[in-house]
């Protein structure tokens, strides 16, 4: 990663922050355009016939209702209720997919015991339906939180109900994995896409690769179903060359891609014989989510700039 890139990346974090500029964003037209390139509508119909496409291309799907920035009680209990209507919808239409939720939409910032409820609700719900609920990880001042919380989920309803998520750019990833596994929690490895300073996650992106690859190992070393959730060529050939050399079935384990990015992989690996499962967000609040989008590739940026000085 270069110099201007890196700045880019951080510059563009920074922003995804600050709520103030997700008005005037989701007004300007081309910014529009772009984020629909991400994700999947703003409505939960738009969102159900886009996983319908991708069902049809043998994909399968986890939901994501996009809200960051809860501000009380009734707002989390709104957001609860769109997902068990987004899970009674999954169950109507049939479609292959889960849930995929955020504690801070559950009110993880106001009140741990509030997200906590919350969160139950959901699970109980996805749990009636023979359902699945991934709780999302979000930046490091929450990791142990929602750890805890996805415990005593897990205690409660079992791993063929409710999941975590690991960022391999977190010093203490490798760590939580080995523990996790242990207790049979089903993880979604990613490398991470919030800005975090030295001291909790690493820097470079070879550390970040490397710390990737050996959680990776823990994960299909330990007999659980896990979710690697990664769109690098080199890391999804070290997964399946490790995967071969452990002699492991094809679906031991799945593939997990974002919404709109490397289409034509997902489709490549689904039509090989491996599970993939793309992660498919939808929402009036995008900004954040695509702002972290960007960030992963700065040169989208001048893509926006560009149209919008055409007016």
């Amino acid at each position: 990663m270069t110099a201007a890139t890196d700045l880019s990346r951080s510059a563009l974090l920074f922003l995804s922050r600050r709520q103030g500029l997700k008005d005037v964003a989701t007004r300007l037209g081309p910014l529009r355009e772009l984020a629909g390139r991400f994700i999947a509508g703003e409505t939960l119909e738009a969102a159900v016939d886009a996983v319908k496409v991708l069902n049809a291309q043998g994909l399968m799907a986890s939901f994501d209702h996009l809200n960051e920035a809860v501000r009380n009680e009734d707002e989390t209990r709104e957001e609860i209720r769109e997902y068990r209507r987004l899970l009674a919808r999954i169950d109507a239409v049939g479609v292959r997919a889960n849930v995929s939720l955020k504690l801070t939409q559950c009110g993880l910032m106001l009140d741990r015991r509030l997200a906590l409820e919350n969160a139950r609700t959901v699970v109980r719900e996805a749990t009636a339906r023979g359902s699945f609920v991934r709780v999302d990880m979000e930046e490091s001042t929450v990791t142990q939180a929602t750890l805890d919380t996805v415990r005593a989920l897990h205690a409660e309803f079992g791993e063929e109900r409710v999941g975590a998520v690991l960022q391999s750019y977190l010093r203490r990833t490798e760590a939580d994995a080995r523990a996790l596994c242990a207790q049979r929690v089903r993880i979604r490895l990613c490398k991470g896409a919030y800005l975090e300073g030295p001291e909790v996650a690493y820097q470079d992106k070879r550390d970040v690769d490397a710390s990737f690859l050996r959680v990776m190992r823990v994960l299909l070393d330990s007999g659980v179903y896990h979710g690697i959730a990664t769109h690098d060529e080199r890391m999804i050939d070290a997964t399946l060359d490790y995967a071969a050399k452990q002699r492991l079935p094809t679906g031991a384990f799945e593939f997990q891609m974002l919404y709109g990015i490397r289409r034509d992989l997902q489709v490549r690996l689904a039509q090989a014989g491996f599970p993939v499962r793309i992660y498919v967000p939808y929402g009036r609040y995008w900004y954040p989510y695509f702002m972290r989008r960007l960030a992963e590739r700065p040169a989208n940026l001048w893509f926006v700039l560009k149209n919008l000085m055409k007016g």
